[in-house]
This record gives C-alpha cells, structure tokens and sequence, in this order.
C-alpha cells in the first residue's frame, strides 16, 4: 500500500481512515463466516492491515513531532 515517498499529513489520516475500516469490514465478515480456511485467510488479512495500520500511525505521529 505504501508508495515510498513520504506522505502528508491528510494523506496518512486518509490512509488510516481507510486501514481501521478495513479492519472492521474483515472483522465483520469473519463474523459471517464459516471455515477453517476462512477464518484462516481472515485472520492473515486482518493481521497485514493491522500492520499497515501501525506502520502508517507510526509515520503520522513522526510526522507530528516534527
């Protein structure tokens, strides 16, 4: 999702806007659900915005201090 080049600050908020609903989407269709094989690819999914998501507030929060 990340492009290299650094963001401003309304893009990082986008971004995380977008990551935190994502994560609730997956959530929710996990919810619906049945499966090991979904659940599984589920959980990979919500682990990998999750991940985004801490990377992109990480760069928002640097980006504050400056």
């Amino acid at each position: 999702m990340s492009t290299g080049s650094p963001l401003s600050l309304p893009e990082l908020e986008d971004r995380i806007a977008i990551a935190r609903d994502n994560i609730r989407q997956l959530i929710e269709q996990g919810a619906g659900s049945s499966g090991a094989e979904d659940e599984a690819r589920n959980a990979d999914r919500i682990a990998q915005q999750t991940e985004e998501l801490e990377k992109l507030t990480k760069q928002r929060d640097a980006l504050l201090k400056k």
